[in-house]
C-alpha cells in the first residue's frame, strides 16, 4: 500500500515539474520596442479604499504614461484616510486623472467589484485597465501590455505582478501563490486551450476590450464574489473569448502585504479558488507537498527519495525563476513556507465555517 502512495505522489511532484518547466520554457517576454503606433485608447480604473500609503506611487508612475492612456480613474470605496485628498492633490498635476467618489456601496456587493463596475460605466477609452493601488509601474509597460493584447487578438490580459518582499513574514507567505499557480497551471495553455478550467486572472492588473467588457458587464455579474478575478477569466472561456495571462513581469511590480499576519489575512480570502473551490483538494496539496517524503522513508526507497528530492527543489527552482523571485530565500525558507501555507488554508476554512471574513475595516 505505502508503495502505491509513494509512486502517486512521484507522478503528482513529475507533474508540478512538469508544468512549471513548460511555464519556464514558454514565459512571455513583451516586446521591448516602443516603436508601436495606434489609435487606441486606454482608461485606467482604480479602485481605492485606505490607500493613502500607495495611490501617489501609482499616480506618479502613471503620469509619465503615453498617449495610449487617455484618462486614469480612481474610485474611492469610502476611504477613511487621506486617499480621496491625495487623488485630488494628483488631478492638478495632470488633467486625466479624475476622483471618482462613492455614493455608498450597495446591498449585495462586494466593494472591489462595486468600484470596477461603476468605474466602467464612465470610461471612454477602447479598453480597460484595472489596476490596483499598490500596483507599481515603469519602462512604457502599458504600451507593452496593449501591444501584446492587440496583436493577440485578446478581450482580457491579466498579469500576476513581480511581488516584492521586505520582512520575512512576506517571504515565508506571498512566494506559496506563485508555487500553487506555476506548479499546478501551464500559463500558455490559458490562451491556447478551448477548457474553461484552464484559465487564470489577477484582480491586480486586467486589461480589457471595452466593448466586449461592456456587453457582459463581468463585475456586476460576479458582484459578490471574493474572487471575482478568477470567475470572470472562466467565464470568459466558456463563452470562447481569447484570454490569456503572464506571470512576474518585471516592470509590474507590487507589495501585496508588509506582515505575516496581513498575509494570512488576504490569502485566506479566497486560497480555495486556487483548488476549484474545494477545501479537500487544498488539504491534499497541503500534505503532499509537505509531507510526501514521509513514505518513501517508510518503504525504505531511499533512490526514490533522493529522486522526489530533486525534482521537488527543482520544481522550485524553476518557480522562483519564472517569479523573479530570491532563489536562496525560497529555498531556506521553504519549511516554514509549507507550515504559512497550512495556516493560510486554515484560517480560510474557518472563517467560511464561521462567516467572519473583515477586509480593510468592512465585513464580507
Amino acid at each position: 500500500m505505502i508503495k502505491y502512495i509513494s509512486i502517486f505522489i512521484l507522478v503528482i511532484s513529475l507533474f508540478q515539474f512538469l508544468i512549471s518547466l513548460t511555464n519556464w520554457l514558454f514565459r512571455v517576454r513583451l516586446n521591448k520596442s516602443i516603436e508601436f503606433k495606434t489609435d487606441k485608447k486606454i482608461s485606467i480604473l482604480i479602485p481605492a479604499r485606505n490607500e493613502e500609503k500607495n495611490i501617489g506611487n501609482i499616480l506618479e508612475d502613471l503620469i509619465s504614461s503615453n498617449s495610449v492612456v487617455m484618462e486614469i480613474l480612481v474610485f474611492d470605496d469610502e476611504s477613511i484616510d487621506n486617499t480621496a485628498n491625495i487623488v485630488k492633490e494628483y488631478s492638478l498635476k495632470d488633467s486625466r486623472i479624475k476622483l471618482i467618489e462613492s455614493n455608498n456601496l450597495e446591498i449585495g456587493w462586494m466593494g472591489k467589484n462595486f468600484a470596477c463596475h461603476n468605474l466602467s460605466t464612465i470610461a471612454k477609452g477602447d479598453y480597460l485597465l484595472f489596476i490596483d493601488s499598490d500596483v507599481r509601474i515603469s519602462n512604457n509597460i502599458i504600451e507593452k501590455v496593449l501591444m501584446y493584447a492587440i496583436s493577440n487578438k485578446l478581450e482580457l490580459l491579466s498579469i500576476f505582478p513581480n511581488q516584492l518582499m521586505i520582512t520575512k513574514g512576506e517571504k515565508i507567505s506571498i512566494p506559496n501563490m506563485n508555487f500553487i499557480l506555476l506548479s499546478l497551471l501551464a500559463l500558455p495553455l490559458v490562451l491556447y486551450s478551448k477548457f474553461s478550467s484552464i484559465s487564470a486572472a489577477n484582480g491586480q492588473f486586467m486589461l480589457f476590450k471595452t466593448d466586449t467588457y461592456n456587453n457582459l458587464q463581468p463585475h456586476k455579474l460576479f458582484k459578490t464574489s471574493k474572487a471575482e478575478d478568477i470567475q470572470i477569466s472562466r467565464f470568459y472561456k466558456k463563452n470562447k473569448l481569447r484570454i490569456a495571462c503572464l506571470a512576474s513581469l518585471k516592470d509590474i511590480s507590487c507589495r501585496m502585504y508588509s506582515s505575516l499576519e496581513e498575509s494570512i489575512q488576504g490569502f485566506s480570502k479566497n486560497i480555495n479558488y486556487f483548488f476549484g473551490n474545494s477545501y479537500f483538494i487544498a488539504l491534499l496539496f497541503w500534505l503532499l507537498t509537505s509531507f510526501g517524503f514521509i513514505p518513501f522513508i517508510i518503504n525504505g526507497d531511499v533512490l526514490l527519495l533522493f529522486v522526489y528530492i530533486f525534482i521537488i527543489l527543482i520544481t522550485r527552482i524553476l518557480i522562483s525563476l519564472i517569479s523573479n523571485q530570491s532563489l536562496k530565500n525560497n529555498l531556506k525558507y521553504i519549511v516554514h513556507q509549507q507550515y504559512t501555507l497550512g495556516r493560510i488554508i486554515l484560517k480560510s476554512f474557518q472563517d467560511k465555517r464561521n462567516s467572519e471574513l473583515t477586509w480593510k475595516g468592512r465585513k464580507i
